[in-house]
């Protein structure tokens, strides 16, 4: 498998990023390997909380939430999805696919971090990656935070919303990474944390699984992921360690996703669900350390 990695001093001086790199390899699923790279913040002997980004953000979105996490004793580890951050980027578009996302992460945190009694804060693709590994690996994770994400099957319709932003990521000319996160925001992000955003992607050709992203989420019944993600959900549907949903109210994309999670996962029964006010999709640039409160209080009442 073809791989791009992206020069090293992209990642010089980031605004508010002062934590140190660390990698392991993976299978790509080829007979080679790819480099994914993660952050290890916090006492090693902390509980672990981990943080899984999602579309088209890096490790860099939890920069607000890690203080605040490794200040109450935790062990916060953020990984970089295959395609993003620092992580090894497959050149063709072809090489992405949702049970690829799943196998490397595995790879990474399950199999080579060995990480147990884990607890798994998700928004968007950290969710339908996140909660693929929750379904297939439950005795892994202590409890659950979901913020802004869901896992679909393609058995409902996506929304509009998604749709519309599906069809730009597909027609639009030059992907403009920074600029999409700003636009997820209700905050207006400095100059210098949007170009932190692209500094991944020096040119079109290290977006190929950025583009790709959206048209992997299943939206009909009969998509490839749709059967595994099935499977999921019947464990989910008995998961009853502690879950917690700390969406945001004012995402488009995701908004009434958490009412779903709440009724079908044991574990959500009984718990201090919250709404995180001002916060948009990327709810961990908004309001990030309101975020990581909610985490380590929930972490120290389960």
């Amino acid at each position: 498998m073809e791989s791009l990695r992206t020069p090293d001093e992209r990642f010089t001086n980031l605004p508010g990023f002062p934590f140190e790199p660390h990698y392991v390899e993976v299978p790509d699923g080829d007979g080679g390997s790819l480099r994914v790279h993660y952050l290890d913040e916090g006492p090693p002997e902390g509980g672990i909380v981990l943080l899984m980004h999602g579309e088209p953000s890096w490790s860099y979105l939890y920069r607000k939430m890690i203080p605040v996490l490794t200040g109450a004793g935790l062990r916060a580890i953020a990984p970089d999805l295959v395609g993003f951050g620092r992580s090894d980027k497959p050149a063709h578009r072809s090489d992405y696919t949702y049970q690829r996302h799943v196998d490397w992460m595995r790879a990474a945190l399950l199999d080579a971090l060995d990480l147990s009694g884990v607890t798994l804060v998700c928004q968007d693709w950290g969710g339908l990656i996140g909660l693929r590994l929750v379904g297939e690996h439950p005795d892994r994770f202590a409890r659950v935070v979901a913020a802004n994400t869901f896992l679909p099957t393609g058995d409902n319709h996506p929304g509009e919303a998604f749709l519309a932003w599906q069809r730009f990521s597909q027609e639009v000319e030059t992907f403009p990474v920074g600029a999409i996160v700003n636009g997820g925001c209700v905050t207006d992000l400095a100059p210098e944390v949007i170009a932190a955003y692209d500094a991944p992607f020096p040119d079109e050709s290290y977006k190929e699984g950025a583009r790709q992203f959206p048209v992997l989420v299943p939206t009909r019944p009969d998509d490839p992921a749709s059967a595994a993600n099935r499977a999921a959900w019947r464990v989910l549907e008995r998961y009853d360690r502690p879950f917690l949903t700390a969406f945001s109210d004012l995402d488009p994309i995701t908004a009434g996703a958490e009412r779903v999670l709440r009724e079908r996962i044991p574990g959500a029964a009984g718990q201090a669900h919250t709404t995180i006010e001002g916060g948009g999709h990327f709810l961990q640039e908004d309001r990030g350390e309101e975020l990581a409160r909610v985490v380590v209080d929930f972490v120290a009442a389960t």
